[in-house]
């Protein structure tokens, strides 16, 4: 198989599983590009493009079920939305962004290895404690380039502020508006704007996350839930990581 077609099926591949979960995929699919050496300074756009189709997709998908909640979504993402636009606007020197970018996908490995759910009594967060985390998540998703719900669903979860399948629902939808800010952040950037410089192969990394995302979202708003194949997509994110940070 030439390189295209392994990004490919690794892109397909991502957005099945991330969707499933209720995520756009960002992290995998910037681990995928680190993996085969894309150019880092395409990498982020590249991936809020993506992620706009996947996280789209999987927040109709949850939201259809049933799993969603408006009145948790929307303060996460009024902190989030103009400080995803800011990060977005940020042009990080490539030895930086491939530091912090390498530390996220490690973070978001050990996130995918663990089957998070609420135990406890569901109970409702303070808005101003909402407002805080949608604003750092939102600054952070556009600074590397991805969406923020691989972060924000634990903290869901973990604080029982809301039932699994509507943590992912909520994690759909506020990957897709940060991803939009951060994308516009980028693209205001002008004749500096990686936006405008993708490969023309991103067309068919395009229609590979749109097909994932179809797929997975609608088993994942359903029944489906595999850790352990989430748990492989998780070594990936660590060789990822590690190289980023140590080549």
């Amino acid at each position: 198989m030439t390189i295209e077609v392994l990004i490919v099926l690794a892109i397909f591949t991502v957005a099945v599983l991330y969707s499933s979960v209720g995520h756009g995929g960002a992290s995998g699919y910037l681990a995928v590009m680190a993996l085969f050496a894309i150019a880092p300074e395409t990498t982020k756009p590249t991936a809020l493009i993506l992620n706009l189709f996947v996280a789209l997709i999987a927040f109709i998908q949850f939201y259809r079920a049933g799993n969603f909640d408006w009145k948790i979504f929307l303060p996460f993402a009024v902190g989030s939305i103009p400080l995803a636009f800011v990060g977005g606007r940020i042009q990080l020197p490539t030895t930086t962004y491939k530091i912090i970018l390498g530390i996220a996908l490690i973070l978001a490995a050990i996130r995918l290895t663990i089957n998070l759910k609420s135990e406890s009594e569901i109970k409702a967060p303070q808005i101003w404690i909402c407002l805080l985390i949608g604003a750092i998540l939102g600054f952070v998703s556009g600074l590397i380039g991805i969406g923020g719900g691989i972060f924000l669903t634990p903290i869901l979860l973990l604080m029982s502020w809301t039932e699994t399948k509507k943590a992912a629902g909520i994690s759909a939808l506020f990957i897709w508006v940060n991803s939009v800010s951060g994308l516009l952040g980028n693209w205001l950037l002008g004749k500096d704007s990686n936006i405008s410089n993708l490969p023309n192969i991103v067309w068919f990394w395009i229609g590979a996350a749109i097909i994932g995302g179809l797929i997975g979202a609608t088993l994942g708003s359903y029944r489906f839930n595999s850790l352990t194949l989430r748990r492989v997509l998780a070594f990936g994110l660590m060789i990822a990581g590690a190289k980023l940070i140590f080549v």
